[in-house]
């Protein structure tokens, strides 16, 4: 069974703070082989990323390397250097302070390692690290959570060669389970409910060297661009 468990008592996040001490030092106990989903914007405002909101369209022009579409209302979709195509370049107003913006974390992969390291310090506990952040579908309505930085964990589970129910063998069934722990922890987090990680616990996942940057499609796979 899979539990999902918010980490409480976290507050706002400012520049600089510890991640990984604020969720250590929080009443949600941690044990070996959790996975700890955190939010985008409480990495990249511990990173300092923060840029004045009159600035956004040059900051977008800036974290981008490809600008794919621009809108008559001003919404751009483009490749950050991470290889992430999203609205804005990721670069986001929302729960933000003052009249500021948050910009991506320089290396999500890397942040994530970071936190899962010093988790292992203190409190000692052996978990797997996924940094979400809310994207736009290309082809369906509405946005939900992915993930933008992993580690510990395989961000697959590969069934190819495996046999299905039926007995025949499954060739292109390659299940991205970091982007389903990081949608099903927003169920948890919301936008409104003041939850910036959450302990996903039980889940069927590789433990693994991996990263977020595997799960990003490259250009000569990528029939639409």
């Amino acid at each position: 069974m899979i539990e999902l468990i918010p980490v409480a008592g976290i507050g706002e996040v400012h520049p600089n703070d510890d991640l990984a001490a604020l969720i250590a030092s929080s009443p949600t106990e941690l044990m070996d082989r959790d996975v700890v989903v955190i939010t985008q914007k409480v990495v990249s405002k511990a990173e300092s990323r923060f840029a004045p909101e009159e600035e956004k369209a040059a900051h977008v022009d800036a974290e981008s390397v490809r600008i794919l579409r621009r809108t008559p209302d001003g919404m751009v979709i483009s490749q950050t250097r991470h290889g992430f195509v999203c609205a804005n370049a990721g670069i986001d107003v929302s729960n933000v302070p003052g009249d500021n913006l948050v910009l991506l974390p320089i290396d999500p992969d890397a942040s994530a390692r970071r936190i899962r390291s010093r988790l292992q310090n203190h409190p000692g506990v052996d978990v797997a690290v996924i940094i979400s952040d809310t994207f736009g579908r290309a082809w369906r309505i509405g946005q939900t959570d992915v993930a933008i930085g992993v580690a510990g964990i395989d961000p697959f589970i590969d069934h190819a060669g495996q046999p299905d129910t039926q007995g025949r063998p499954m060739t292109a069934t390659k299940i991205c389970v970091a982007d389903e722990l990081a949608s099903a922890a927003e169920l948890v987090m919301g936008k409104t409910k003041e939850v910036c990680a959450v302990v996903v616990r039980g889940a069927e996942v590789i433990w693994d060297r991996g990263a977020a940057s595997d799960i990003v499609r490259r250009p000569d796979g990528d029939m639409f661009r």
